[in-house]
């Protein structure tokens, strides 16, 4: 006979949920890591001296969800001086024109050039593929509730 305590039912659950969040922590990681290479992948697709980050500044100008450098700074969470280095490193690939702003003249706005659209856009369409190849093993069910828990995730 032993002379611990018996365990509970509660603490049982308390450490399979806590193994469950270790779990979905190392897959995460695992996640941003697969991600981390794809944004490197693209980033050379792109051209070959683009860094992942600037990568992203390129894509996130080519969506045309931003277009100012502190838009840029907001989205992806990183400071000026970065994102200036990698904007000016995109002007001078041609990739990225830097306009007044019509409604600000002391404003600049950042426009991706049709070079830049072309090669984000294949990067984009070869990360896309593997990922679609490997999403559509999975039902439509499946892939919505992924996609709700990610949204809840990131909330």
């Amino acid at each position: 006979m032993s002379d611990a305590p018996p365990v509970s039912d509660d603490a049982l659950d308390g450490d399979a949920l806590d193994e469950a969040v270790h779990r979905v922590e190392r897959e995460l990681g695992r996640l941003f890591a697969r991600i981390r290479v794809g944004w490197r992948e693209a980033a050379a697709t792109v051209h070959p001296d683009l860094q992942p980050l600037g990568y992203q500044v390129l894509a996130a100008i080519v969506s045309g969800h931003v277009t100012t450098a502190g838009e840029l700074i907001e989205r992806l969470q990183t400071d000026k001086s970065a994102v200036s280095r990698q904007v000016r490193q995109l002007t001078e690939l041609g990739l990225v024109d830097s306009i007044r702003d019509p409604d600000d003249r002391r404003a600049r706005r950042l426009v991706a050039t049709e070079l830049a659209t072309e090669r984000v856009t294949a990067a984009r369409a070869a990360y896309e593929g593997r990922l679609a190849e490997r999403l559509r093993r999975w039902s439509a069910e499946d892939l919505d509730r992924v996609a709700d828990l990610l949204d809840e995730l990131g909330r």
